[in-house]
């Protein structure tokens, strides 16, 4: 198959080997990052989705949160693989941090109570359309990433740091940075256990 869509969602991987050898500005990066979040579908148009973009040394301090909150819970024995992966996280130049807006889903429950259970449901959707989008955007212009949950371990003192406005809930947090290693190929299930085609 020939087309220039599906070739941009195969570039699309998993990225853990992150460095700071990124040509494009931080400028031209967040431009990039906000047009594929704005670009994102969402239910009802509700645009419920937010992103908080971390550079450099505010994307260290990102990761310094996460690893002081694992810290606490990880047995000190068995910490050196977490911290590994901490210091990988953040050796890229930068995270951005998905939100979705709490205020949003309540005034589009008001005011559709028929669907008031839905719109939860539907924000997590948005969510991963957001999320997938940016990634796809990056690894589209060679910039390698991978996303990740630790929330809510971080979620009071991110919000401390960063002034994040109490209605928005954090999804997912998604380091990036220069592509350091080859990425394997993805595998694939066989198309007869995923799809039923009829004509």
């Amino acid at each position: 198959m020939n087309n220039a869509f599906i070739d941009a969602l195969a570039k699309r991987r998993s990225q853990y080997a992150l460095g700071k050898n990124v040509s494009m500005s931080q400028e031209e990066l967040a431009t990039l990052i906000k047009e594929a979040v704005k670009q994102a579908p969402s239910a009802f148009n509700s645009q419920s989705a937010r992103a908080v973009i971390l550079f450099a040394q505010q994307s260290d301090q990102f990761w310094q949160i996460v690893m002081g909150k694992l810290k606490a819970i990880v047995p000190a024995d068995k910490f050196a693989p977490t911290e590994a992966k901490i210091n990988s996280f953040a050796a890229g130049i930068g995270t951005i941090l998905f939100y979705e807006d709490q205020n949003t889903i309540a005034a589009l429950q008001q005011q559709y109570p028929s669907y008031h259970d839905q719109f939860p449901i539907w924000s997590e959707q948005g969510s991963g359309i957001a999320q997938f989008a940016v990634w796809t955007a990056l690894a589209n212009a060679g910039i390698g990433a991978n996303l990740q949950h630790y929330n809510p371990l971080p979620d009071a003192d991110v919000a401390d740091q960063w002034g994040i406005p109490a209605s928005w809930k954090l999804r997912a947090m998604m380091p990036f940075g220069s592509n350091e290693a080859a990425i394997a190929d993805k595998t694939f299930l066989d198309d007869d256990e995923r799809f039923k085609v009829f004509s």
